[in-house]
């Protein structure tokens, strides 16, 4: 980070915990680092003390986000070194710090891109969180990477000749273990079958441009049968929070499924430290983002003048923004970003009220669907809508899942 960030964290604390002010942090350090340290300090910690001051204390993050990205990476870092000096609390407020982690610190983190952080977060709170759930995922993975450690030794060594062969230069080529928080959330959804799991430890080849990944692909491609649907290009289609990469799940002649994932080292840096790696962090100060906050930022004050019930917000809050997203696009190839498992009327309402109301069906990718169909990422979505169509259909309520698209549809009915 800048010298300001940097300064700003090894001085967050100290308007509260001594008898210095704001005031001599600004005389001594200046005028920004100060406003740093206000915007840290504002935040408090954001404490489960009973619903209201919880989604204050939410409110006043989002609008210190928009004011500074700065501010909530500093946040994140003085979090996760509470995270990792937990054992020194008591056991109740150990609960709370480490649920309010999961909740929304990690999140967060995953939305700014900071993978590295996001990681370390959920596994630092996973243990005191689902302790018997940790204990078992620990075991059950303990003997299975000393085998998957021997297996994928042996993908790198053939993947490092071929691409030697090929006058390929890489930077690096490493085997990246899947953290243990997320082979549990992996697990539940395999019907807890670890055999299932095929990136418990995927291969990552890093390369100097984009277009070596496109070669790097080709030579993997031509050792190795590729899973059908498993091969994913999110350079050509980067993830909302910035994330590219290249994604391939591959038949070895050991009997086992490889993921191996290709990028360029710009790529590498921002897809483990998001917004505030060094590449992105030059794009924030050439834009001036400190002052221009991501798109879901904005979409979060909007949310906080339209929402002013403190258990909607939260709950809006849990679901709309911090699910996975996915991204679908109109038929005139504009980009635009749901939560996974959104229907056809969510997309419908976002585009605008109007459209909803009237939708009488929906097309994704020039068929048919009815309009409770799961979206997935690069469908493109056609609304068909009838003019004279007047409101919107009362079940429809049980069909959407974003808080936006209910209140449009709960506001026509009363109307």
């Amino acid at each position: 980070m800048d010298i300001p960030s940097i300064t700003a964290g090894l001085l967050h604390d100290v308007p509260e915990d001594t008898d210095f002010s704001l005031d001599d942090v600004k005389n001594n350090f200046g005028k920004e680092v100060a406003e740093l340290v206000a915007g840290v300090t504002k935040l408090g910690t954001l404490k489960y003390r009973g619903l209201e001051r919880y989604a204050e204390n939410l409110r006043k993050m989002f609008l210190a986000m928009s004011k500074d990205l700065r501010i909530i990476i500093i946040k994140l870092a003085d979090r996760l070194h509470n995270m990792q000096t937990l054992e020194g609390v008591r056991e109740e407020k150990r609960l709370r710090i480490a649920q309010e982690t999961l909740e929304i610190y990690a999140p967060i983190a995953n939305r700014l891109g900071m993978f590295e952080i996001k990681t370390r977060l959920e596994d630092l709170a996973f243990p005191y969180i689902y302790p018997s759930e940790y204990l078992w995922v620990s075991n059950l993975v303990k003997d299975r990477l000393k085998t998957e450690t021997k297996y994928i030794d042996k993908i790198q060594h053939l993947a490092q000749k071929d691409l030697v062969k090929n006058n390929i230069h890489y930077l690096q080529i490493k085997g990246r273990v899947k953290s243990l928080f997320s082979i549990y959330q992996k697990l539940l959804h395999k019907g807890k079958d670890l055999n299932k799991v095929y990136d418990l430890i995927a291969l990552r080849i890093i390369v100097p441009d984009v277009i070596d990944c496109y070669s790097v692909l080709g030579i993997i491609h031509k050792r190795w049968t590729p899973l059908k649907g498993r091969v994913k290009d999110y350079i050509a289609q980067p993830k909302p929070n910035g994330y590219r990469s290249l994604h391939t799940s591959v038949f070895t002649e050991f009997g086992k499924i490889a993921e191996i994932q290709i990028r360029s080292q710009a790529m590498d840096e921002e897809a483990e430290f998001g917004i505030a790696a060094h590449s992105r962090y030059k794009e924030l100060k050439n834009i001036d983002s400190k002052k221009n906050p991501p798109t879901w930022v904005k979409h979060l004050l909007e949310i906080q003048k339209s929402i002013t019930d403190n258990v909607e917000f939260i709950k809006h809050v849990k679901n709309d923004l911090f699910l996975n997203r996915i991204f679908v696009f109109t038929p005139k190839g504009d980009v635009i970003e749901l939560p996974e498992n959104a229907t056809p009327l969510d997309f419908a309402f976002h585009i605008h009220t109007d459209i909803g109301n009237k939708c009488v069906g929906a097309k994704i990718n020039e068929q048919m669907v009815s309009l409770n169909h799961a979206l997935k990422s690069g469908d493109v979505v056609e609304i068909l809508i009838d003019k004279n169509r007047k409101k919107p259909n009362p079940d429809w309520l049980n069909i959407v899942i974003t808080t936006a698209a209910k209140d449009k549809i709960r506001n026509q009915l009363r109307k």
